[in-house]
């Protein structure tokens, strides 16, 4: 790829220039991780300003991106008026380099696992550069774009969202070439205010796709006849679970003892020459199957085999943290959901530990940013898993305290109060634990007492 200096960001984004040029080879905002020769990006919230650090790294960096000029160093400085806008503006000088295909994937769920297919497919046909984590957001993003490798053919990524606009400008920075809205479901809602302004937020992904770029459309969604419409003339994948015109077709599902499915994998010939295709999923969970078939709709996009894409599919393990089993000391086993949580995901997790041999507890925390409507969506949960035949319900926070009343669980006021009740629990055969919760739960701290041993 080619190289690129501070002083042509300078020269085409405007700003200053202090001391002699740099070479911008590598990149970091945290400067307990710097690497000998990064350009340091100081950026600054509302409780942190990365300028404080700058003096302690010095002699580490290649130089910085600043809002505030350090006179007294002599290493290189673009001083910008918003350094987290400065940062975009390398990635899209890094994206003007490479002449691979890119991929981006937003939705309300499953972004990850859709990521992990994706890449676990179309390594088997080149090289490829993925988001790394949660680096979807505006500072992420453009992160992964930085730290893109020579020679990659393939870019995956993740993009999220909270306001309307966000899709747009990542979409600004990395412009794609394959787009794909996996689903809509009521993640931040309190943001967004209802399900069609999730909708339209999602859909700039569309909108920002090129002329020669393909839109990768769920059928199963009521918004996919809207979506190809504004696609117009580009040319469309289509993937379903449920109707029979899509290009891409789940069928046949059927799922093992671990709750991972095997199903068959229809290929209409406006995709492909070849039919039916046997896939056996090592991921759990019905749901899977749509991420699993979304991702082979955007790797046909890509240009992948069926072959890559049948033995791509099922390499891909369990991610942490995103509905994984793992056998507990004592006995039983444990379900880490605990990544994150809305309304829709949460129930696709009762649903997978209601197939569940045994005694199946759900320890449950609360979700975050559903708006005036938190209290409803946390009682349609106890709900739900009341009629899903969920033994016991252990809840931790203010909102799921809701979703127990309805179950008529056990409520605690604190993690002390529920490491107590857990420690109880000497022999855990035939038990199987579900935890989940938004991130700001925190019930990776519940995982992590499970798993390790630590109360049981």
């Amino acid at each position: 790829m080619t190289t690129f200096f501070l002083s042509d960001a300078a020269a085409q984004f405007g700003g200053t220039l202090l001391n002699p040029d740099a070479k911008c080879d590598s990149f970091s905002i945290d400067s307990r991780k710097i690497k000998h020769g990064d350009i340091f990006v100081a950026l600054s919230g509302e409780h942190y300003d990365g300028h404080e650090f700058i003096d302690g790294i010095a002699n580490e960096i290649a130089g910085a991106i600043v809002t505030k000029p350090v006179f007294e160093k002599n290493f290189p400085q673009w001083v910008v008026k918003d350094s987290e806008k400065a940062l975009g503006c390398m990635a899209s000088l890094k994206r003007n380099s490479f002449k691979g295909q890119t991929i981006a994937i937003t939705g309300s769920s499953g972004k990850t696992t859709v990521k992990e297919f994706i890449f676990s497919i179309l390594k088997l046909c080149g090289s490829v550069h993925a988001t790394e984590g949660n680096l979807n957001n505006q500072i992420g993003l453009p992160l992964t774009l930085l730290a893109l490798p020579e020679g990659t053919d393939y870019l995956v990524l993740e993009m999220g969202a909270r306001k309307a606009g966000d899709i747009n400008y990542l979409c600004s920075l990395s412009r794609p070439d394959i787009s794909l809205v996996n689903n809509i479901q009521n993640a931040h809602i309190g943001s967004f205010g209802d399900l069609g302004s999730i909708a339209n937020a999602k859909s700039e992904i569309y909108r920002s796709l090129p002329e020669h770029g393909v839109g990768v459309l769920n059928l199963d969604l009521d918004y996919s006849n809207e979506w190809k419409n504004l696609l117009g003339p580009r040319r469309c994948i289509t993937f379903s679970a449920e109707d029979e015109s899509a290009d891409v077709l789940a069928i046949n599902l059927k799922s093992d003892e671990h709750g991972c499915y095997k199903f068959d994998m229809r290929l209409s010939p406006s995709a492909t020459t070849l039919q039916d295709i046997s896939i056996e999923l090592n991921v759990p969970g019905e749901h899977s199957v749509g991420n699993a078939i979304a991702a082979a709709a955007c790797a046909l996009a890509a240009g992948a085999g069926i072959d890559q894409i049948k033995q791509g599919l099922q390499m891909v393990e369990p991610i942490s943290g995103r509905l994984m089993v793992k056998k507990l000391r004592s006995g039983g086993s444990l379900i880490d959901d605990s990544y994150n949580a809305n309304p829709e995901s949460v129930k696709a997790a009762i649903n997978f530990l209601s197939t569940r041999p045994g005694i199946r507890i759900f320890v449950f925390g609360d979700m975050a940013d559903l708006g005036n409507r938190a209290l409803e969506f946390h009682c349609s949960v106890g709900d739900y898993a009341l009629d899903s035949g969920i033994d016991a319900m252990l809840t931790l926070g203010c909102l799921s305290a809701h979703a127990s009343k309805q179950f008529n669980g056990q409520h605690f006021s604190s993690l002390d109060a529920l490491r107590n009740y857990l420690s109880e629990f000497k022999d855990t055969s035939g038990l199987t634990f579900l935890v989940k919760g938004s991130r700001s739960s925190s019930m990776e701290k519940v995982v992590f007492m499970l798993d390790s041993g630590e109360i049981l």
